[in-house]
């Protein structure tokens, strides 16, 4: 009985010490817990948080730009900055990116928007 207690004993151990060694190695093959990042997952410092503000300001401002415009996500992750969403028209989209581009400073903004139909509801 002794023998089995102590055979189980070092069995767990080593099962401890191998699940606990592909932890560590993991990561070097790919396999990542980070889930890619997206307007309810990102977390920001204090700059990053900065900078969407003032660019949000910035689209905002612009009455001439549409409320999808107004409405994009602006993703920011130490400085570089993603758009997202849905425009009106390729007008539209430049302009958007061009105000991105003038806070955040050029090559730092990534433009992931489309240009679409309005797709809000208008009240009849």
């Amino acid at each position: 009985m002794k023998r089995t207690i102590v055979s189980n004993a070092a069995l767990l151990s080593q099962l401890l010490a191998v699940s606990a060694g592909l932890t560590l190695v993991g990561p070097l093959f790919g396999q990542s817990d980070q889930t890619p990042q997206t307007a309810s997952t990102a977390t920001q410092n204090k700059g990053d948080r900065e900078l969407t503000r003032q660019i949000r300001r910035a689209i905002v401002s612009d009455k001439s730009l549409s409320t999808q415009a107004h409405n994009i996500k602006i993703l920011t992750r130490d400085g570089a900055v993603t758009l997202k969403g849905q425009v009106k028209s390729d007008d539209e989209k430049k302009a958007v990116e061009d105000k991105a581009n003038g806070v955040a400073g050029s090559g730092k903004v990534t433009s992931d928007l489309t240009v679409g139909p309005n797709t809000s509801k208008s009240k009849s």
